[in-house]
């Protein structure tokens, strides 16, 4: 059989037994039991390197796990064997990082624990060292697991023309059952452990080892590298440096103690380095930034009844958010040091001739605007506050505020040095976002050139526009806010899903594939719009 029919083979078998898994009795039973009982992952890939990831639940405290690496499937050939270990202190997690690894080539990888129990086969690839072959991602975010089926996990898995998976956050979420979604709005029995709000290291452990024991997810991780990001919900909603929106130190605690938690849990369970931000050079093709736009230097979002308050009036409040806070010179989403290390390292990809800089990053960058319409699509039966908040968006419109303040529009000169920066680099610029569950796509200027181009991708379950305009085509929903927002050239309210991102020599594509569901175990899916930019441009060819 052929190294090709082989791979074929390998995508088609998944996990075998582990697919077979139901929720969450079995689901729950993997996450407790002994053995390796999470599958395996990778991710960091580099022309030369991977990081290698499982978690075994031994005996002891600690247990040390040899590790395996070949081009073949049977591993009759080793190029690589590496130690991990698996502790208590982590979760059970372990992880190695394997050199001396040729260029953009597939390798199969697995564990063996000193009982002789072998891991799972997981496949993984290295990124190309130079030329412009095409390459392909899969992007995707918003994961929220008792709204529905990993769908988009699974379709992505079983795709043969992938080299990479980008996760942009919000891959678990930390709410309490019952808080989001409703008890009522939980899809089959897809409950969540512990039951509270996570706020311990043992509670965030035990959130990552709920989603982590979800057959599609185990696949998608068992048969790609992945490069990936927190945002807020591997925190706390709306999380910011000093602090998050639903986080209470009355009754949670101390901040900082939280945040150390969650990034070590984090940094447990997903293959990724303890950097909070990298790049990845996909030979001369392209660089990949991940970034950190939500704990390493975010300021404290905007609040606008808080500043309403204070000024007297919402009126008032608009004034001073133009003259003063929005317009704050110095406000930051990236931190003085991530934005400067930014600047510089995308002029070093162009000087070096790298055709594409490419931001994996979480939150969406282009303006969008409230639309007008958005006054007809409110239910009737809708409770008072939503009506306020309409109300302040389109006030915020009203004077060219974008709506959502947790995102880059919240932060104008901070975009602003950043777009700039791309352009002083001669950049040839895609920002890749998640967080808002819905799908975009903009065009990025700054000082009424180009910049660059924007992909914002769907959400794997969460729900997004549809599931607060129940009465309102989404179709005209998106019409409106393209309509009322001059950088977007297209969205869709509706869908779930993910996107493939695909470079080559001459254009950046991305196909936003979307799932026909997620209220059941079904991965069939299709490609619901394309939109590409060509190199140089920096502009959309709509």
């Amino acid at each position: 059989m052929s190294l090709k029919m082989r791979r074929r083979h390998f995508l088609a078998a998944g996990l075998g037994g582990v697919a077979a898994l139901s929720l969450p009795g079995s689901l729950l039973a993997a996450t407790l039991g002994r053995g390796f009982t999470h599958g395996v992952a990778s991710g960091e890939p580099s022309a030369a390197s991977i990081l290698l990831w499982t978690r075994y639940v031994g005996t002891g405290d600690k247990t040390k796990l040899a590790v395996e690496l070949s081009p073949d499937i049977d591993f009759t050939n080793l190029v690589a064997e590496s130690e991990a270990v698996a502790s208590e202190e982590t979760g059970h997690c372990a992880k190695t990082t394997v050199a001396g690894l040729s260029p953009a080539k597939w390798y199969f990888y697995r564990f063996r624990a000193p009982s002789g129990e072998v891991s799972q086969i997981g496949r993984t690839r290295t990124l190309p060292a130079g030329g412009m072959d095409p390459f392909s991602m899969a992007v995707m975010s918003c994961s929220n697991l008792p709204f529905g089926y990993f769908n988009a996990y699974a379709h992505a898995a079983a795709r043969s023309d992938l080299h990479l998976a980008v996760h942009l956050g919000d891959y678990i979420y930390e709410y309490r059952a019952g808080a989001y979604p409703t008890k009522e709005q939980i899809v089959g029995n897809r409950h969540v452990d512990p039951a509270t709000e996570i706020v311990s290291l043992n509670d965030y452990h035990r959130r990552y080892a709920i989603y982590r024991a979800d057959p599609d997810l185990q696949r998608l991780h068992q048969n790609l590298p992945m490069i990936t990001i927190w945002d807020d919900h591997e925190f706390a909603n709306d999380a910011w440096t000093d602090g998050a929106e639903n986080h209470d130190p009355a009754t949670e605690g101390d901040w900082d103690a939280r945040k150390a938690v969650a990034k070590a849990a984090y940094r447990h369970w997903m293959p990724v380095s303890d950097e909070p931000y990298a790049t990845y050079r996909i030979g001369d093709l392209a660089t990949l930034f991940r970034l950190d736009t939500r704990i390493e230097g975010r300021d404290e979002q905007i609040d606008v009844a808080r500043i309403a308050a204070e000024a007297g009036s919402f009126e008032a409040a608009l004034k001073r958010m133009t003259e003063r806070d929005w317009a704050d010179p110095e406000r930051t989403l990236l931190g003085a040091k991530q934005e400067a290390w930014l600047a510089e390292a995308m002029a070093a990809s162009r000087v070096e001739g790298i055709r594409w800089q490419v931001l994996p990053q979480q939150v969406v960058m282009g303006s969008a605007y409230t639309p007008p319409a958005v006054t007809e699509w409110i239910d009737p039966a809708a409770p008072p506050f939503v009506q306020e908040r309409l109300k302040g968006a389109l006030g915020m419109a009203s004077v060219g505020i974008p709506s959502n303040l947790d995102a880059w529009g919240g932060y104008p000169a901070a975009r602003a040095r950043l777009l700039a920066s791309a352009q002083a680099a001669d950049a040839n610029l895609v920002v890749l976002a998640g967080d808002s569950h819905n799908s975009w796509a903009f065009d990025l200027a700054q000082d009424n050139a180009p910049a660059g181009v924007e992909f914002g991708v769907s959400s794997v379950t969460s729900p997004g526009y549809e599931a607060y305009f129940t009465r309102t085509d989404p179709k005209l929903m998106a019409e409106a806010l393209v309509g009322s927002s001059p950088e977007m050239k297209w969205g869709d309210m509706s869908r779930r899903g993910y996107a493939v991102v695909t470079l080559t020599g001459e254009e950046a594509s991305c196909d936003w594939t979307y799932v026909d569901t997620v209220k059941s175990r079904n991965s069939a899916a299709s490609v619901g719009k394309q939109l590409s930019v060509r190199a140089g441009e920096n502009r959309l060819g709509v």
